[in-house]
């Protein structure tokens, strides 16, 4: 992991919420309240976020996913960058309850969409009454707000990675009753007790976000390259030395007479 403390502090992690709004919950994170602002202990943060990083990289590796979730405004962006870049399925735009705990449901509705995708792409939708078609693209325009990189998923992820666990406390609540573990932002007014991988810190400010963002992305690429290694040396034939055992020479005994007649001098 390339980012440091100095990195962090540089970036604005080390800023919590002002007292009023201040959870007793992430006192263990607090380094100081200054000016009426909790200052958050940035060696802790640091080590945590290590911790997330290790996880992350060890998940992707496996071959497995990790749903990157930050609906608020300053995260959106820095997410779905983030998520692309990776390959990893995300949500930025609202968090549909039941996301997870009723995957079932979510999982129809996602053949559904890809169903009107193909529609649209080989023309099918334009053939229909204009009335239907209309309908279809007024829900296509819903499931797209709805289902925003998440269109290729077809299972439960393996881990969450969240920015500002009060803004998603829904989804954060969902993992922990499926026993999904969830690494998070997590701000003086949260609970960060309720991660399996906290990392204290600013989810405020765009730079403390990137920061923490990008640190997990460099795991998660990380991870992705340890896949590829895998499967790369999966399908690599063996290649097996051949080894020759010396034989020992054998005696052969020849029958009488044998070679008589070329020691024989050729008549004239």
């Amino acid at each position: 992991m390339d980012t440091t403390p100095k990195d962090l502090l540089d970036a604005g992690v080390h800023f919590g919420h002002q007292l009023r709004r201040w959870n007793p919950k992430s006192k263990p994170y607090v380094f100081d309240n200054r000016n009426g602002i909790s200052i958050i202990d940035l060696e802790q943060t640091h080590a945590l976020l290590e911790k997330a990083y290790a996880f992350i990289e060890e998940t992707v590796a496996a071959g497995k996913d990790v749903l990157f979730i930050g609906t608020k405004k300053q995260a959106q962006e820095i997410m779905r960058e983030a998520a692309t870049a990776c390959q990893m399925p995300f949500c930025v735009n609202r968090w549909m309850g039941g996301g997870l705990t009723n995957f079932a449901t979510i999982k129809t509705s996602l053949g559904k969409y890809r169903k009107f995708l193909k529609m649209d792409a080989d023309g099918s939708l334009e053939k229909l009454p204009g009335k239907e078609e209309a309908a279809i693209r007024r829900q296509m325009s819903r499931m797209n707000r709805n289902f925003e990189g998440m269109l290729n998923v077809g299972e439960l992820p393996a881990a969450l990675f969240v920015v500002d666990t009060k803004n998603e406390e829904i989804a954060v609540a969902e993992a922990n009753r499926l026993g999904i573990p969830v690494i998070g932002l997590v701000d003086t007014n949260s609970d960060p007790t309720v991660l399996d991988f906290p990392i204290p810190g600013n989810d405020d400010a765009v730079k403390s976000i990137r920061i923490i963002v990008e640190t997990i992305l460099e795991a998660a690429q990380n991870g992705l390259a340890h896949r590829e290694a895998k499967k790369v040396q999966k399908s690599a034939p063996l290649v097996r030395e051949q080894t020759f055992e010396q034989q020992e020479d054998v005696d052969v005994t020849l029958p009488a007479g044998y070679g008589e007649d070329e020691a024989k001098p050729a008549a004239e």
